[in-house]
């Protein structure tokens, strides 16, 4: 089966949107918790200190979980966008 490419994208970029305002609200409400969660996910790096053991796995962690939960959603959008309307 074939994927619509415009549905696809459709579903895509809403599930993306709605990641950027959670990151949006995140980093207003609580920019330090903000900070930790992305910089476990993209190894940010201070100079002084490297990224740690436990941070890389809690990252591994948090881009399965993210990763799951986005490929879930942009499936539910893709496969109601594409159903006949009545």
């Amino acid at each position: 089966m074939q994927l619509n490419k415009q549905k696809f994208a459709l579903a895509a970029a809403a599930v993306m949107s709605g990641w950027s305002v959670i990151c949006a609200v995140l980093v207003a409400i609580a920019p330090n918790l903000a900070l930790t969660l992305f910089s476990w996910m993209v190894h940010l790096v201070n100079l002084k200190a490297g990224v740690s053991f436990p941070g890389a796995i809690y990252g591994i962690i948090e881009v399965f979980i993210l990763t799951y939960i986005t490929a879930y959603a942009f499936a539910l959008l893709h496969n109601k966008f594409i159903q006949p309307k009545t």
